[in-house]
């Protein structure tokens, strides 16, 4: 997990803005995905804009400066007004991971590119932009309340035992800090981003 510190003003100010603008984007690809499929929710309160002020969570701010691990307000979907409501919940569910991973892809790619790899900044801040976006889609389909890898997972199940997993997102936050804040959820941590950097490598590997 990345830590923000204070200790390094210019190495905190790269790391909090490489931080804000991804999860920006990440949130802003779930209500692009909703728009396509036909919610127009978070188009309509202004949350698809890369303009950081309407995504910043005051609670979630502050967690990333205290543990390393943060948020920004989620953007709003009425998911019953999605067309082909499975596939697109689905496709809604995974746009901000899918985001992600396409930063990281592009990030990666760059940096080997002679012209920006070998520029001071570029080599500095790629490989940056990369594991921030890495471990941002790695995190978020964990497959627990409330990640976006829940709502991949209740997809699946069946009628009965999505019904009761659905109510686990009443405590999901509760349980996912506790997760976090004692360690038990690296294993799996660790095992999403092995895969997310493997389908990455996958990427770069078929556009080079």
């Amino acid at each position: 997990m990345l830590r923000l510190s204070l200790s390094h003003p210019a190495e905190f100010l790269v790391l909090a803005v490489v931080l804000l603008y991804s999860v920006i984007f990440h949130e802003t690809a779930h209500g692009w995905a909703a728009l396509a499929f036909g919610d127009d929710t978070a188009k309509l309160r202004g949350r698809l804009t890369l303009n950081p002020i309407p995504h910043i969570d005051p609670v979630g701010a502050l967690m990333l400066f205290l543990v390393g691990f943060g948020w920004a307000k989620p953007v709003p979907v009425n998911y019953a007004r999605l067309s082909h409501s499975r596939f697109g919940l689905l496709a809604v569910a995974l746009a901000g991971p899918l985001a992600n991973v396409l930063i990281a892809t592009a990030a990666i790619f760059f940096s080997s590119v002679p012209g920006f790899g070998r520029n001071p900044v570029a080599a500095g801040l790629l490989p940056l932009i990369a594991q921030v976006n890495i471990l941002l889609a790695a995190f978020n389909l964990i497959p627990l309340p409330p990640l976006d890898g829940s709502r991949v997972l209740m997809e699946f199940l069946p009628e009965g035992l999505r019904q009761r997993f659905a109510r686990l997102d009443r405590v999901g936050f509760f349980a996912l800090a506790f997760l976090l804040l004692t360690g038990l959820l690296n294993p799996v941590a660790n095992f999403m981003q092995k895969t997310v950097t493997s389908a990455i490598a996958l990427l770069v590997g078929g556009v080079k």
